[in-house]
């Protein structure tokens, strides 16, 4: 096979990019630009993922011969499967296939009349030589077969309703070959790879699925140097795309980012506004785009209605893309020699086989919610519209928000005329009320949903008018992904803080994630991260916020800190207004207890309550805590130490703490440690003494016999004993031991009030 001429057929010219489209996969290729997705098959943790590239080679090297690639539209299939064939032709991949063929749905689409293997090929590879056909056959193991774009197949490849093909040079339909090649009927033992979004014909092939997740952050920055001159323009080009506009999962998408990048080259270069939002950023498209076309007013309105009826026809009916016939119907006749500005074209213009389709879903809802703002017709109301396209969009309401602010809307109004007023008016009636229900409510899914409208809209007074008393913002997000951090951020900076901030059971708080959400924490006055999980990378970003921030409580319990990360949080909880911390269940050593001894004698720490219980601190953790109380910078009043595997030899080191005229200790749990009596006998020196000032002691099960009760009885009867509330429950005090205890309360001025 002549690789020479395979290499000039895929990287011909075809075609130019377009804002909406992408950069064309032979430019890519051509430019040396390319960078392969990741891929992940099964749960792979992130910092392991291998490249689209390695899962296919690994996978081919196997006895599966069949690879299908499954990612979403934009996530770099086809400049995959393009470069595959490519370093097949250039001798640097899969030197042991002898032939590969490469086919697309959409020109297999266009095929009507029979067709037989040998046939095909021809057609779509002239290249080939005819003579060379029966080595093909002979030796099909040699043979690597790929197909780009499954999801635009117009037929079932069910097996059970199709007679499958069994020799090359039989003529039949072009859904019964391909279905013959897929199932093996035709060219058996020949390798597969196939391309594809999510579609239903999937469930009709077996092979090894590789998932496409497209660009991750370190391909997001490989890709913007690429771009990019200047490293400080693609880091701020990235930063922004990932953070500003509010949808994260998007910018893995090579497609998205090539898009972003092309909007953001010319803003950074003139030193412009960069859109804050998705809607800014398609508005921004969409007016370069209608610039280019010198069309009037009135053109430009014609046409954004008639792709509007276009995106309407393919969200309802859930088509990918519609023939020429039907663009006549929606009002295209005269725009059909400009409709590659904005639609893709497959097929000759020229012929009737040509169909065309938006370049991505995001740009078929968006230009759905600008012909809504743009009708006419006063009787379709925005709830109408979005029950009607609901099976079919994901991001109507979106943009529907976006395009109803006058700032966000105003340049596409230069260009094709006022909104009508009717229905920006009826859609911001049906946000708030819609918003004000879900706000009320316990669902976190609603809220998000919520806070990603107004994050679009961009309208503070909005927010506030919006997110008023009533509202449930104090309910769990743990659930909350990194594309809802965006708005939620946004939304807690509008309304100046929150008292609140609830992020319980989160699985797992990335440095992303973090960095986003800093700004909600450094406003909110409680944060609640209870059985969490947070990266290492999360905790910095946490421990700033909480130095520049108001938060004054902080509760971590069961979210499996560990030493390393406690010790980067205690950089921020040195110096800031934190007062109630909860550490409890948090895997923390002795370790951590010197990082907290840093904090408590700061001379800036405000903590005044701090729970460590079911840590492992042991005694001599206890016994560093212990040299904190002794300063007279520590403010700690209350200390929960619940199960920290403490014995008494560590009780003489935390008596003499309490009497040392500087703790401003008056709680304490000790509960379920190995105390013993001659622990209880160490702080009944204390509790008698003038300068203890505690108040309140909980010995709940730690293995006490009646020996420690004539002690206790002791420091009661002290007249210098401030203790009221005193727990021994499920401990072996005896007869004698509650006797002695009964005595010391019937002394006039006893300061117990309640024993347990």
């Amino acid at each position: 096979m002549d690789k020479d001429s395979v290499l000039i057929h895929i990287l011909k010219s075809k075609g130019t990019p377009t804002l909406l489209g992408g950069d064309l996969p032979f430019r890519v290729i051509n430019d040396n630009k390319y960078i392969s997705p990741l891929s992940a098959e099964g749960e792979v943790r992130e910092e392991n993922l291998p490249t689209v590239d390695q899962a296919i080679h690994t996978a081919l090297s196997g006895e599966n011969k069949t690879v299908i690639l499954i990612g979403s539209e934009g996530s770099g299939k086809t400049t995959t499967v393009e470069k595959l064939v490519v370093d097949w032709a250039k001798g640097v991949h899969l030197q042991n296939f002898e032939y590969v063929f490469h086919f697309r749905f959409k020109d297999l689409n266009a095929c009507e009349d029979a067709l037989s293997l040998e046939t095909l090929i021809q057609r779509c590879h002239h290249y080939f030589p005819p003579q060379s056909m029966h080595l093909v056959l002979q030796k099909p193991e040699d043979v690597l077969v790929v197909f780009d774009g499954l999801n635009e197949c117009k037929y079932s490849l069910d097996p059970s309703v199709l007679t499958l093909c069994s020799h090359p040079t039989q003529a039949v339909s072009v859904d019964c070959l391909v279905a013959s090649l897929l199932h093996r009927s035709l060219l058996k033992g020949a390798a597969v790879v196939l391309a594809t979004r999510p579609t239903a014909n999937l469930k009709f092939l077996s092979g090894s699925q590789v998932k496409v997740l497209g660009f991750l952050k370190p391909q997001r920055k490989a890709f913007g140097n690429c771009f990019f001159t200047d490293a400080a323009a693609a880091n701020k080009a990235l930063m922004h795309m990932e953070r500003s506009l509010g949808f994260y999962d998007f910018c893995t998408s090579p497609r998205f980012c090539w898009t972003v990048c092309s909007v953001y080259k010319p803003l950074i270069d003139s030193g412009g506004k960069l859109p804050e939002t998705l809607s800014q950023l398609f508005v921004d498209i969409l007016v370069g785009l209608i610039q280019t076309l010198s069309l009037s007013q009135a053109e430009g309105t014609e046409l954004v209605l008639a792709l509007g009826r276009m995106a309407s026809h393919c969200s309802v009916e859930q088509h990918l893309s519609c023939t020429k016939a039907q663009m006549y119907s929606f009002g295209f006749q005269q725009f059909l020699t400009s409709v590659d500005t904005f639609l893709r074209i497959d097929g000759e213009m020229e012929s009737d086989t040509c169909v065309l389709s938006f370049h991505s879903q995001l740009i078929q809802e968006f230009i759905l919610a600008l012909s809504f703002f743009l009708g006419k017709m006063t009787y379709t109301s925005a709830e109408k519209m979005l029950k009607k396209h609901e099976d079919g969009t994901k991001f109507l309401d979106v943009f529907l928000s976006g395009l109803s602010e006058p700032t966000q809307r105003r340049p596409l109004e230069n260009f094709l005329g006022e909104f009508n007023p009717d229905r920006v008016k009826d859609f911001k009636q049906w946000f708030k009320s819609s918003s004000e229900e879900s706000l009320q409510g316990y669902n976190a899914d609603e809220h998000y949903r919520c806070f990603r409208l107004l994050h679009q809209a961009q309208n503070e007074s909005l927010v506030k008018e919006i997110i008023n008393s009533s509202a449930r913002i104090g309910l769990s997000y743990g659930s909350l992904t990194l594309q809802d951090c965006v708005p939620w951020s946004y939304v807690v900076t509008c309304l100046g803080g929150t008292k609140s901030l609830n992020l319980y059971n989160t699985k797992n708080l990335t440095e992303e994630m973090a960095e986003v959400l800093a700004p909600a924490m450094s406003l909110s006055l409680k944060i609640v991260l209870q059985r969490s999980f947070l990266s290492t990378g999360a905790v910095p970003h946490l421990a700033s916020a909480l130095n520049r921030g108001i938060t004054t409580e902080l509760d971590l319990s069961y979210s499996r800190l560990g030493d390393e990360k406690f010790k980067i949080l205690c950089t921020g909880l040195r110096d800031c207004k934190i007062q109630e911390l909860c550490l409890q269940s948090c895997n923390l050593t002795e370790e951590s207890c010197e990082d907290l001894v840093s904090v408590l004698t700061s001379g800036t720490s405000q903590l005044c309550l701090l729970v460590m219980s079911f840590n492992k601190i042991e005694d001599q953790g206890f016994a560093k805590l212990c040299d904190a109380l002794h300063s007279p910078h520590c403010k700690l009043q209350e200390l929960k130490l619940d199960r920290c595997d403490l014995t008494e030899a560590s009780m003489k080191v935390f008596s003499a703490a309490l009497r040392s005229g500087q703790s401003e200790l008056k709680k304490v749990i000790l509960a379920r440690n190995t105390m013993d009596d001659s622990g209880v006998e160490a702080l009944c020196v204390s509790l008698q003494h003038p300068l203890c000032k505690l108040q309140s002691l909980n010995l709940y099960t730690c293995q006490l016999t009646g020996a420690c009760c004539s002690h206790l009885k002791e420091a009661l009867m002290s007249e210098y004993c401030t203790l009221s509330e005193l727990e021994l429950s499920v401990n072996e005090l005896g007869q004698e031991g509650a006797l002695l205890l009964c005595q010391a309360l019937r002394r006039p001025g006893c300061p117990l009030e309640k024993l347990g």
